[in-house]
C-alpha cells in the first residue's frame, strides 16, 4: 500500500512532540559560524514543553508537557548551552510514581470523557481544586530574580546560572488570586503588573495586581490589587493569556471561549490612576493568546494583537491532533490568525463596536517588540514566528513594519525558530538598531539546537552557535534575555 501523501509537507510537526531524555547540567560549548557580536553579552533563558512522557504514560496536550528550562550564555563571541527540568511538585510526584498523578491543562490523572478542555480551563478558577504547578509557559524577572510562569497561581524561582529550581511561590498566599496570565508586564522602574482571578466570599472578579519593585526586599510581600473588573460571565470567566498596558490604561480583552453571535468580544479600558473601568468596546468575536503592544495616540487607544476567528488553536495542540494533522484538511484553519489593530476612540460612547484592520497578511505568533523602550508606547516594528502550517516556508521569523505593513522574513530549510527576542545595540540610533536572537531546532536532526543571531534591520544572519545534544531537543515557547550588568 502506498504511503498516504502529507497534506502539509513543509511542516514537521514532530518538533513539538519531542521529549528530552537527558538534561544538560554542565554548559556545553557551541560551534560558531559567522560572528556573534562582542557587545552581545548576557543570558537567554527559554521555557517550554520538555517531555510528554511519564513512565509508560503520555500527556495528551502540548501544554501538559513537563517544563524544560533552557539557558544560552553569550560571552565574548562564544555561546554555551544547558537545559534542566523544572522541579515542580507535579514533576516530582509524577517522577516518583512513574505515572501521571496530577491533572493538567488537557490531561486528567483520572480521565473523565465528559470534561472538555474548556471545562479544565474553567477548573483553575475553583480555589478548592488541586492545580498543577507545572510552570512551562514563560519566564519573567522580579527584581534580580527570575520566575517560571504558567496560568496557575504557583511560580518557581530559577537559578539563572545553574537552572536549579530554587523556590516555589504560591501567589494565593500573598494576594487573593487563583490564577493569572502567563505574561505579566515588567515596567522600566522594575514594578511588575499582572491580571488574575480573585474569588472572595464566592464572588469572582478579574483583578490587576501590582508587585512594587524593591531593590532589597520581597516584591511579593508588597503585592496589592490596583484595579478590578467584574466578569461578564460569572460562571465562565474569560480566558486571559496576556493583557495590555499603556501610559494611562490597563487593557483587558474579555473573550468568550464558546463562540456566540450574541457574545461579542469586549475590550475594556481600566484607568491606571483609579483602577476603575473607564469604558468598553465591542468587536466581532475573536480569540487571541498574545498582545503585541498597546499605546495611546491623541484621543485614541490602539491595541495590537494576534487574532484568530475562534479558539480551535487550543484543540489543535492536543497530541493526537498534532500526530494526525497530515491527514486533517481542517487543521491549517486552526492557525489562520492575523496580527490586527483595534483603534478605540476615547470620545466614543460605551460599547461602541470597532472594526480591526490587519497589520500584515501573514500568520504569526509569539510577537516581540523593543520591549524596554516601546512597551505601552508608540512603536513601529514587531517580530514573530510564522504560525501557518500550509505555506511553503513554515519555519519563518517575521519582521512587520506596522506603519507601512511591509514584511521581512528569515527562513532556512528544516529549521524551526523560537520566539524572536530583540536586543538593542549599544547606543542604538533607531527602533530596529540591534539584533534578534532565537533558538532553532531542526525537523530531521532532533539532537541539534542552535542559537541564531540576526540583524534586526533586515533579518540577515550575523552568526549562530550550533549544539549537539545527547537526546532530542524540544521546541520552546517563551523566554527572557538578561543582559550582563556593566
Amino acid at each position: 500500500m502506498e504511503k498516504e501523501a502529507k497534506l502539509y509537507p513543509n511542516c514537521e510537526s514532530y518538533v513539538w512532540l519531542r521529549s528530552c531524555e537527558e538534561e544538560i547540567i554542565h554548559p556545553i560549548n557551541g560551534e560558531i559560524t559567522g560572528e556573534i557580536p562582542n557587545w552581545l553579552r548576557g543570558t537567554l533563558l527559554r521555557n517550554g514543553p520538555g517531555s510528554l512522557k511519564v513512565g509508560s504514560m503520555r500527556y495528551k496536550h502540548l501544554f501538559d508537557s513537563a517544563a524544560l528550562i533552557h539557558r544560552f550564555s553569550i560571552q565574548n563571541g562564544r555561546v554555551t548551552y544547558q537545559c534542566r527540568f523544572l522541579r515542580s511538585n507535579t514533576y516530582k510526584k509524577n517522577q516518583a510514581a512513574q505515572r501521571i498523578v496530577v491533572t493538567e491543562f488537557g490531561t486528567e490523572a483520572v480521565p473523565d470523557p465528559c470534561h472538555s478542555i474548556f471545562d479544565r480551563i474553567g477548573a483553575i478558577f475553583k480555589p478548592g481544586d488541586t492545580i498543577t504547578d507545572n510552570a512551562m509557559i514563560s519566564l519573567y524577572p522580579f527584581g534580580d530574580e527570575v520566575y517560571a510562569f504558567t496560568e496557575g497561581p504557583v511560580i518557581h524561582r530559577i537559578d539563572t546560572k545553574t537552572l536549579e529550581t530554587m523556590e516555589r511561590r504560591n501567589l494565593t498566599e500573598s494576594i487573593a488570586i487563583v490564577n493569572h496570565t502567563s505574561h505579566p508586564h515588567v515596567m522600566p522602574n522594575g514594578d511588575v503588573y499582572n491580571v488574575g482571578m480573585s474569588v472572595v466570599s464566592g464572588r469572582i472578579k478579574h483583578v490587576i495586581v501590582k508587585f512594587p519593585y524593591h531593590e532589597k526586599g520581597d516584591m511579593f510581600a508588597h503585592a496589592h490589587v490596583v484595579g478590578s473588573l467584574k466578569p461578564r460571565w460569572i460562571l465562565h470567566p474569560a480566558y486571559m493569556h496576556s493583557f495590555g498596558i499603556s501610559d494611562n490604561y490597563f487593557i483587558i480583552v474579555e473573550q468568550p471561549l464558546t463562540i456566540s453571535l450574541v457574545q461579542m468580544t469586549h475590550i475594556v479600558l481600566i484607568r491606571r490612576d483609579t483602577g476603575q473601568e473607564l469604558k468598553r468596546y465591542r468587536a466581532e468575536t475573536f480569540f487571541f493568546l498574545h498582545v503585541i503592544n498597546c499605546y495611546e495616540q491623541g484621543d485614541k487607544v490602539l491595541v495590537d494583537l494576534c487574532a484568530y476567528k475562534d479558539a480551535n488553536i487550543l484543540d489543535a495542540m492536543y497530541v493526537h491532533a498534532i500526530e494526525t494533522m497530515q491527514t486533517n484538511p481542517d487543521y491549517a484553519e486552526c492557525f489562520r490568525g492575523r496580527p490586527k489593530r483595534f483603534e478605540m476612540n476615547l470620545t466614543d460612547p460605551n460599547l461602541t463596536k470597532i472594526e480591526p484592520r490587519c497589520l500584515a497578511d501573514i500568520g504569526c505568533e509569539t510577537p516581540r517588540i523593543d520591549y524596554d523602550k516601546c512597551n505601552g508606547h508608540s512603536y513601529r516594528y514587531f517580530y514573530a514566528i510564522g504560525s501557518e502550517v500550509d505555506v511553503e516556508h513554515t519555519g519563518v521569523l517575521i519582521k512587520v513594519d506596522t506603519k507601512t505593513r511591509e514584511m521581512v522574513t528569515w527562513w532556512n530549510h528544516d529549521c524551526y525558530p523560537s520566539e524572536p527576542i530583540f536586543v538593542p545595540s549599544p547606543d542604538a540610533k533607531g527602533e530596529d538598531d540591534g539584533v534578534i536572537i532565537s533558538a532553532l531546532v531542526y525537523g530531521k536532526d532532533d539532537r541539534r539546537i542552535d542559537l541564531l543571531v540576526l540583524d534586526a534591520r533586515d533579518l540577515t544572519e550575523i552568526g549562530r552557535a550550533k549544539f549537539t545534544t545527547p537526546s532530542p531537543a524540544p521546541k520552546c515557547l517563551h523566554g527572557w534575555f538578561l543582559p550582563d550588568k556593566c
